[in-house]
């Protein structure tokens, strides 16, 4: 039974962590280090929850049932499991996050050197989409072409600025924003979200899994025992970056007044102790950073909806690559602010989806309390997303009283009450509802 060397699980680690690490992973920290001021560390262990906890989560539990995200949404049925993994491949694919480690690499690296122009803007982006699409192609290689070569650059770089950050701070605490004197850890919480790193697991579970597969590993116990080796591997990773930036943040008040955004934040304060040669490694970092992202999120993407649609891989390569090259070029602010709602809609039931997936068992029938739990998740997720957007003139008053409501979490007791209602109706009907592969049934 062939298995994994030492050196391919490794490399295995180092791919996952890698395809995590892109452009949310990066800029968000540092501006919430600086806005939570002395609250910092609250506010990070909030962020670390959903930033860390529920990818790694995530990536558990799509081991344990082999890979595709269609199996983890089998309780809610084919056609409804059907538009949710849609939903979020497009969300970490086209719409939102491939082109926004192009925007976030430009916006970072490149244009505090060469200035940020909609042409300037357009050339980098063409070259980036380029490199991906040539990498892309060939996903069979993943393992050789991230996991041992642009991983480890991509880690080496992201060290230095983390020793950095803690060796050479730049200067004390500032004050916390309104927002974050008032909920630090809820604030972090929320902003969890922005890094779509949940929904990124969901995607890139079938990419680890078949990396797996290419070195000859044919044993699910083999597959599951090394993609959960490398997810925690990429939660102690992303947590070690996460804290350093955190650390970069709070400690750059003095040298980052008036910024909106990590982006700025990181840049002055790489300028600062590094001067010039630090913008220029800054901007190679966040290239190798955000370009990695974008292959796994490209070749996931494509991987997925050759097998939905009559397309094949290599086109629809070309078309997820060309499709991201025109979004990008929208800018990262304007990708930001349309991608938060949209979110913050997405996130809560896709969270009840991982959470409950470690708790079939207990069900005779898991689609009976999964699906209900998820429709409210989705229902008060949703209405949440349009106060966030705007909309809350539309909406009824109450929603805004709910337990948790200010804190972004006034889904969480609905779903509670819901699936304690749905247990005991499961328990009542009773006779355990097995498919012929071995799934639970809806």
């Amino acid at each position: 039974m062939a298995s994994l060397k030492s050196q391919d699980i490794l490399a295995l680690s180092f791919m996952t962590f890698a395809l995590f690490v892109g452009a949310g992973n990066i800029i968000f920290p540092p501006i919430i280090g600086l806005q939570a001021g002395p609250s910092v560390w609250v506010a990070a262990l909030g962020f670390l929850v959903t930033a860390v906890g529920l990818p790694v989560m995530t990536i558990v539990a799509l081991a344990r049932v082999g890979g595709p995200m269609d199996a983890l949404s089998g309780p809610i049925g084919r056609t409804a499991g059907g538009i949710l993994a849609a939903a979020c491949y497009l969300l970490v694919g086209p719409l939102f996050a491939t082109p926004r480690t192009a925007t976030a690499s430009f916006e970072a690296g490149v244009a505090p050197l060469v200035g940020d122009t909609p042409l300037v803007l357009f050339i980098y982006t063409l070259l980036y989409f380029m490199v991906v699409l040539a990498v892309s192609l060939y996903p069979g290689r993943l393992l050789d072409t991230v996991g041992r070569f642009l991983a480890p650059l991509k880690i080496l770089a992201l060290t230095v600025l983390g020793v950095a950050a803690f060796l050479l701070p730049q200067g004390t605490v500032g004050d916390a924003t309104p927002a974050y004197q008032a909920a630090p850890f809820a604030q972090g919480f929320i902003n969890g979200y922005l890094t779509m790193d949940t929904l990124a697991a969901l995607v890139f579970g079938i990419v680890i899994v078949n990396a797996i597969r290419s070195k000859g590993v044919d044993s699910l116990r083999l597959i599951t025992r090394y993609a959960i080796i490398a997810g925690l591997f990429a939660g102690v990773g992303l947590a070690l970056v996460y804290i350093s930036l955190f650390r970069l943040g709070a400690s750059s008040h003095e040298i980052a007044v008036g910024a909106t955004n990590g982006a700025a934040v990181l840049h002055a304060y790489v300028q600062t102790v590094f001067g010039d040669v630090g913008s220029a490694f800054f901007a190679v970092l966040m290239f190798l950073a955000c370009l990695v992202t974008a292959v796994g999120l490209t070749c996931a993407c494509a991987e997925y909806f050759s097998k939905v649609l009559p397309i094949s891989y290599r086109h629809l390569v070309f078309l997820l690559t060309g499709f991201g090259l025109l979004v990008s070029n929208l800018g990262l602010t304007k990708l930001i602010q349309l991608s938060e709602p949209v979110l913050g809609a997405i996130y809560p039931p896709c969270i009840v989806m991982v959470a409950l997936s470690f708790c079939w068992k207990f069900w005779h029938a898991p689609g009976r309390a999964i699906a209900p739990a998820m429709a409210v998740a989705l229902l008060f997720g949703g209405l949440h997303a349009l106060h966030g957007a705007g909309l809350g003139a539309w909406l009824p008053g109450w929603l805004l009283t709910l337990p948790l409501a200010e804190q972004g979490l006034d889904w969480l007791l609905p779903v509670v009450l819901v699936l304690v209602i749905a247990s005991v109706v499961d328990a009542i009907l009773g006779r355990r509802q097995v498919a012929a592969d071995g799934q639970p049934q809806a």
